[in-house]
């Protein structure tokens, strides 16, 4: 019995030295939670971002980590699953205990995991472009807003060396991002004095891939006459098949262009471009520009995949700015701390990789540069048209009525224009 109990009591004693380093090895580790899909219909494009954060971890260890110590990254499947993404968001926050996640693509996942960010006061950075309409306290947006890729996407088809187009199809995935966004384009749209008339808008469910009908209804609406473009908010491998489609029908660039804001060197790898060439996509980053500090990226990340023929695109190019804005703004901090580094970013500027610098704004969202590219048989871009500086996102959008005069200024006294009394007030 004395044996027993001495064995018990050795075991017990192993069992809090064990507890105990692990707990000191928690505290010499920074973990940063990854949140992409890995399978399922948006894999195509998140998997990238995934190892795009993963690099940047690489990176940071290689440089000696973070206050002195090691950064991990903690890496879970929501597997384009949108409830999923709370349940994994929570997870990262109360069980991992990240200090920081980067993650989502869909703006429906963003939701998701919105309120699971707000009441855990955790920080995400969300990398990819959206809709606008949003202005969280708990969420750094580094992809574009519509004025920083619709809406100047659009005017450039307006545009004589656009096209000048006069009528519109908004083609779109059935969710928050595209219909919100076409919301505000038809509006701008109908300020410019397009009739609505002349306006087609359709939604097709997510990994949609019978295209044949609905690629012939823009062929019918075209044949009027007027010049018709395609602005496509189409996500994740839907968008294979429809450009597939578009080729069999015949549908050229020439004839009636289509403007993606979703499709970049990622999903064109999938796909034979060659009777792409000339259809265009609007972002803030292309692999194609030539800049001292892509190039270093670009051969960053091709030695970090093995593979030459990885491409980069727009959401790695703000994951990278967004990883690179909260270390900076941990290094000031001193700490982790998400209230510290919060403030710690407001300013926070980076180089983007296609030439000056992006910058935080109060409202959380970046000062970026507004690129348009036309696709080449190699499935890259030729730029063809880019503005002269950055633009500053707009976070609530002026060509909503109930959202003229919103503003969104987080730094103190806080106000927020979509935020409810008694927390926050918006000002007009």
């Amino acid at each position: 019995m004395k044996l027993m109990r001495t064995i018990a009591g050795a075991g017990a004693l192993i069992a809090v030295a064990t507890a105990s380093q692990a707990a000191m090895a928690a505290e010499d580790t920074i973990k940063v939670g990854v949140l992409h899909s890995l399978s399922g219909t948006m894999a195509i494009s998140e998997t990238t971002l995934k190892d795009t954060v993963l690099m940047m971890v690489d990176d940071l260890n290689k440089k000696g980590g973070l206050l002195g110590k090691k950064v991990e990254a903690v890496v879970v499947d929501p597997a384009s699953n949108w409830p999923l993404f709370a349940e994994k968001a929570r997870e990262l926050l109360e069980k991992d205990k990240v200090a920081v996640v980067f993650g989502c693509w869909t703006s429906v996942s963003r939701k998701s995991v919105l309120p699971v960010f707000e009441q855990d006061n955790g920080l995400l950075f969300y990398p990819v472009q959206y809709e606008g309409e949003e202005s969280s306290n708990n969420v750094f947006y580094t992809g574009a807003a519509p004025n920083q890729q619709a809406i100047p996407a659009v005017e450039y088809l307006m545009s004589k060396d656009g096209g000048e187009a006069k009528r519109w199809v908004l083609e779109g995935t059935d969710y928050v991002y595209p219909r919100t966004t076409n919301k505000i384009l038809r509006a701008f749209l109908n300020s410019k004095g397009i009739a609505d008339a002349d306006i087609l808008e359709n939604y097709t469910p997510f990994g949609f891939s019978d295209w044949q009908t609905e690629v012939g209804k823009i062929k019918q609406f075209a044949a009027a006459g007027k010049k018709t473009a395609v602005v496509s908010t189409i996500n994740g491998d839907a968008n294979v098949p429809f450009y597939k489609e578009l080729a069999n029908q015949g549908i050229k660039a020439s004839d009636i262009p289509v403007v993606a804001f979703s499709v970049g060197e990622e999903e064109l790898a999938g796909i034979d471009t060659k009777n792409l060439v000339g259809h265009l996509a609007a972002w803030n980053y292309f692999e194609s520009v030539k800049t001292p500090e892509n190039d270093a990226f670009i051969k960053q990340w091709h030695a970090y995949v093995k593979n030459d023929k990885r491409t980069t695109n727009d959401p790695m190019e703000a994951t990278y700015i967004g990883f690179k804005m909260w270390t900076q703004a941990v290094l000031q901090a001193g700490t982790t701390d998400v209230n510290a580094v919060r403030q710690a970013l407001y300013g926070q500027k980076v180089k983007n990789l296609t030439g000056g610098e992006a910058v935080m704004n109060s409202n959380h969202h970046l000062s970026k540069p507004v690129m348009i590219g036309e696709i080449k048989p190699d499935g890259q871009f030729n730029v063809v048209w880019k503005t002269k500086s950055v633009i500053k996102a707009d976070a609530w959008s002026p060509f909503i009525a109930e959202d003229k005069g919103k503003v969104a200024d987080w730094t103190f006294p806080w106000a927020c224009g979509n935020c409810t009394e008694p927390k926050f007030k918006a000002y007009q």
